[in-house]
């Protein structure tokens, strides 16, 4: 029996609960209800719950509400998309309901975990059920239930049986999950997190899976060597990032990882060991290199080895900062765009974006990367665009991480940003901006054309895999095996008395001599719209368009 939990085992629960959800990252993309080669919300909750694992792995500390303000943080920085956000909302309520706690105990725990779905729920503007915030809420309400036990291992266990069964019924609170028979992406995400707390609380250990030996060594280990801003150079103990992969060979030494690990931790720190029965995978800081390719191949080959030298990358480093001071730039209103491909980015340039965030449907920008990137210019307002809804709440948690003003623009696809954009003017006040720039969305139809990664159903519209969808405001409209048919059934239905401009951005996929098609049979039937066209080279999506 487990009465009670510390900042200790709390830490270990949270690496368990991040290292579970990795393992499944996969899986939980596939569940995403539109069959658009984006699939991200596995992959943004778990880039979120690792930034807050991240912050509290080589933390030595056992009081536990000291903890919880770590992986907040951690959360709260690293917080990529909506399930990231609401990932981050519900520990960032729960640590709040626990920092002044040493340790926590069964009701403590049941509490501090409806903290931070009431947290969750405030966070969103317009909560939906159905979603990860149902079975956040469900789970959390059969620990503040379970008044009958004051196990953690047994609470825990009560907590996952509810958020399983609130999962299977997300079907039944939204329809469209029904429709395409999936549960909820970001509610069976959070299933695994609350699957990796029990490990730990059991004191199990969540496998790692290794890949084979010829994976490159170059995707071991995404070792940034981000250095403080107040180090110096003489404070690099170790100064050489070495990473190398052995295949077991039997006329060798025989592998026990407990010693390995002991004997390579004598050649520096920072070391990470995964291993399997064929090959052991090696990531240490040392002085000594060619010493620990010397211990690795006494257990069998060397398959790859890399050496980098991080004293000249903290130098590099540095002079990038003192250019970067030097290039200072001062913005009364700096306008933050999101953009993908560098048709797009150079459109939004042109427009008067004073910075570019490279990012989109496939690679959602946390609200540490919309910080960071204005954070060595001096500017009095900020105006963020996200282009895509999946990173607006993101977006929007970066207000409490600034000095200065910081408005979000709702934009939700590119076409949205660059309207938005049109109606900015750097002479007049942020607030006078924000209202041109919001009336500029009003009218405006978006849309988007782009192949389905698997057979499904959404709206009635019956969609095979390797089709052409036709997407307009959200809504799939058709999806045909040709492209050129699709792009022109969906601008045929965009399409009103009242609309006079067509903006089209071609993307990496798109092509001008189909695009030139399509126009002339649009303008058969339409002989008063006029199209814009411009080379976007954005991904997944072959066209973007609006209509004004």
């Amino acid at each position: 029996m487990m009465k009670s939990i510390d900042g200790a085992k709390f830490r270990e629960m949270i690496i368990s609960g991040a290292d579970n959800l990795r393992q499944h990252a996969g899986y939980v993309d596939s569940l995403n209800v539109f069959p658009v080669p984006d699939g991200d919300t596995g992959t943004n909750m778990n880039l979120s719950l690792t930034s807050g694992a991240s912050e509290v792995e080589g933390l030595d500390e056992k009081h536990i509400g000291e903890v919880g303000k770590h992986f907040s943080k951690g959360l709260l920085m690293g917080a990529r998309g909506n399930s990231g956000v609401i990932l981050s909302q519900l520990f960032r309520g729960f640590s709040k309901a626990i920092v002044d706690e040493a340790t926590l105990d069964a009701r403590t725990f049941a509490s501090a975990l409806d903290k931070g779905v009431k947290t969750a729920y405030k966070a969103v503007m317009k909560p939906v059920e159905g979603t990860i915030l149902t079975v956040a809420k469900d789970s959390a309400n059969i620990a503040l239930e379970s008044t009958d036990t004051d196990d953690m291992i047994e609470l825990m266990s009560a907590v996952i049986k509810e958020a399983k069964a609130s999962l299977k019924r997300t079907p039944d609170l939204l329809p469209v999950l029904k429709e395409v028979g999936v549960v909820d992406s970001g509610g069976q995400g959070l299933v695994y997190v609350y699957e990796g707390f029990l490990a730990a609380l059991k004191g199990e250990t969540i496998a790692k899976k290794v890949s084979n030996a010829e994976e490159n060594t170059e995707d071991f280990v995404d070792d940034h060597h981000e250095f403080d801003d107040f180090m110096t150079e003489d404070d690099i103990e170790f100064g050489y990032c070495t990473e190398f992969m052995v295949r077991f060979q039997e006329d060798k030494r025989t592998f026990d990882e407990d010693t390995f690990k002991s004997e390579m931790s004598d050649f520096g720190d920072s070391l990470l060991v995964i291993s399997d029965e064929e090959i052991v995978k090696v990531h240490v800081h040392t002085e000594t290199p060619g010493e620990a390719f010397t211990y690795g191949a006494t257990y069998g080959e060397l398959l790859k080895v890399k050496v980098e030298n991080m004293r000249e990358q903290f130098r590099e480093i540095q002079k990038k900062k003192e250019s970067k001071k030097q290039e200072k730039k001062s913005y009364d209103t700096a306008v933050i765009t999101v953009s993908a491909g560098d048709g797009v980015k150079k459109i939004f340039e042109s427009m008067g974006s004073t910075h570019v965030i490279s990012g989109g449907q496939t690679m959602n920008p946390s609200t540490q990367d919309i910080v960071d990137v204005v954070k060595n210019d001096d500017v009095k307002n900020i105006i963020v665009l996200p282009n895509n809804k999946n990173i607006i709440m993101a977006a929007e948690q970066a207000k409490y991480m600034v000095d200065v003003e910081l408005k979000v623009i709702p934009t939700k696809s590119i076409p949205h940003g660059l309207a938005a954009l049109i109606a900015f003017s750097p002479d007049v006040e942020i607030d006078e901006n924000v209202e041109s720039m919001m009336a500029a969305l009003e009218h405006l139809k978006t849309g988007q054309v782009t192949h389905a990664v698997r057979d499904t159903t959404i709206d009635g519209v019956s969609i095979k895999k390797h089709q052409h969808m036709g997407i307009a405001d959200g809504k799939i409209i058709t999806s045909k095996d040709s492209r050129e048919d699709s792009l022109t059934e969906l601008i045929s239905s965009m399409l009103d008395d009242d609309s006079e401009i067509i903006t089209v951005l071609i993307g990496e996929d798109g092509s001008e001599e189909e695009l030139e098609r399509v126009i002339e049979r649009i303008e058969e039937e339409n002989d008063e719209v006029e199209f814009e066209v411009h080379a976007g080279d954005q991904p997944v999506y072959s066209y973007l368009l609006s209509v004004e």
